[in-house]
């Protein structure tokens, strides 16, 4: 996609129109301005002016409403070529009229960035206008409407610390520089890739990268999913083996341990139309073990949560409880999938702060007002599995157990032998069955019946 503008760059309407042919533009109020701007800086005049005619805008960021795959939203589109996308004054007003428009019309709010950041004409005007942006934000977040970013080249410095990772969603195109830092300030000798989409992919920072042709569908999707609240729980998923109750609290851990019981991804894929995914902790961390996201169920919006089999990192920790704390201020059910022998221990968890992070995850389940179902689909090892548990809908399948320690470390820490094992895990009461009646469990989910003949 070529620019108007030169440099390669896409100008902020091509991205708009990129997207859709439905977009009314607004402007807000004018307000007088000084000459050469509040700090009288000599030549921004004719640097403004130079840059309204080079790139046809005003300003450096147009907004207005627009459709994306039929769905309605406010759309904000940064123009690079104006003085570099920096934000101003005249910026800031625009970008919280946006937000002020998104709150009164009830719409999501979708960004698509190119900024270098502050503008440094206008000195600390400028940069206080970081704190409007904010503000606007935190004013959407508290009426429960969705911000989607998407990360243009580049995406640096006050735009992506506000509008940008301040975002619920955050996808960026491949490529796109990326960073607090811009590359004139950032150290000589600094890694590129950390400053890059991919970079800050791997980094959990960002949702997902998106090629161009594929960003009207997927923005499109997000919109599906994140606007179709309802009070409803998310149904249970269906049991994808037929295995039989186990007669042992030792067959229960075999079979949940075994190699060819279905897995995490098996039952995401049965279980949904289409799912996106909700990347990252925001702190510098991913875990692989444990993917985030949401999407359509027979027409519904769930938020999931899920375990792959593996020890969950602090990082897997910390990404649930956002994406939980996410579902419930946008009033979407949540659904979590149980798969793990334990809260990885290692040192490096340690470092990571794995306590922590478990205590969050359990704090965010516990304050959800959105109803909150679990399935335990393998091994649910201790807190590092209860502690993505509903209280009250957690539900089993027979390929599963549910133990406040592994069997072999129980009998470990009552100084028991090896051989002694297997008589722990029934003493442990770790069967499904043994769950239902508890009262840990609702119930052994079982395979969804097989279509009868028309």
């Amino acid at each position: 996609m070529s620019s108007a503008h030169g440099g390669g760059r896409v100008s902020a309407r091509e991205a708009v129109a990129a997207l859709t042919g439905s977009f009314t533009e607004h402007r807000p109020p004018g307000h007088p301005v000084r000459t050469d701007g509040p700090l009288g800086w000599s030549g921004y005049d004719d640097s403004r002016a130079r840059a309204a005619a080079r790139t046809g805008e005003e300003e450096s960021v147009l907004y207005g409403v627009a459709t994306v795959e039929g769905l309605p939203c406010v759309l904000v589109s940064f123009e690079f070529g104006f003085l570099g996308g920096s934000l101003g004054g005249r910026t800031g007003d625009r970008l919280e009229a946006a937000y002020a428009l998104a709150g009164e019309r009830r719409l999501p709010l979708v960004s698509l960035v190119a900024t270098g950041g502050s503008r440094m004409q206008e000195g600390m005007i400028a940069l206080i206008q970081l704190q409007r942006v904010a503000r606007a934000s935190a004013g959407l977040r508290a009426a429960g409407l969705p911000q989607i970013a998407v990360l243009r080249d580049p995406t640096t410095g006050g735009g992506w610390a506000t509008v940008g990772a301040g975002a619920d969603v955050v996808l960026a195109l491949p490529g796109a520089q990326i960073g607090f830092a811009g590359s004139r300030v950032r150290p000589a000798d600094a890694d590129p890739y950390a400053y890059s989409a991919e970079g800050q992919l791997a980094a959990g920072h960002v949702d997902a990268v998106v090629p161009p042709g594929e960003l009207a569908g997927t923005l499109g999707r997000w919109l599906t999913v994140l606007t179709a609240a309802g009070p409803a729980a998310a149904p249970v998923p269906a049991a994808l083996s037929d295995t039989a109750l186990p007669e042992t609290g030792w067959d229960a851990v075999r079979q949940a341990r075994a190699a060819e019981r279905p897995r995490a991804g098996a039952y995401l894929d049965a279980y949904f139309d289409f799912r996106l995914p909700l990347n990252g902790d925001r702190c510098g961390g991913t875990d692989p073990g444990m993917p985030c996201g949401a999407g359509l169920h027979g027409g519904q919006a769930v938020v999931y949560v899920a375990q792959c089999g593996t020890a969950t990192r602090p990082a897997g920790y910390r990404t649930a409880a956002r994406v939980i704390r996410l579902a419930d201020r946008l009033g979407l059910p949540v659904l979590t999938l149980i798969d793990t022998p334990g809260a990885a221990n290692d040192a490096e968890a340690e470092r990571a702060g794995a306590g922590a992070a478990i205590a969050d995850t359990f704090a965010a389940i516990a304050a959800a007002r959105v109803p909150v179902t679990t399935l335990v689909i393998g091994e649910g090892g201790s807190g590092g599995a209860l502690a993505l548990a509903s209280p009250d809908r957690t539900h089993v399948t027979a390929d599963s157990y549910f133990s406040v320690i592994a069997p072999e470390l129980a009998a470990a820490i009552l100084k028991r032998g090896p051989e002694d094992v297997r008589a722990t895990a029934d003493q442990l009461r770790i069967r499904p069955q043994d769950l239902v009646e508890l009262g840990v469990a609702r119930s052994v989910v079982g395979p969804a019946p097989l279509p009868g003949p028309p």
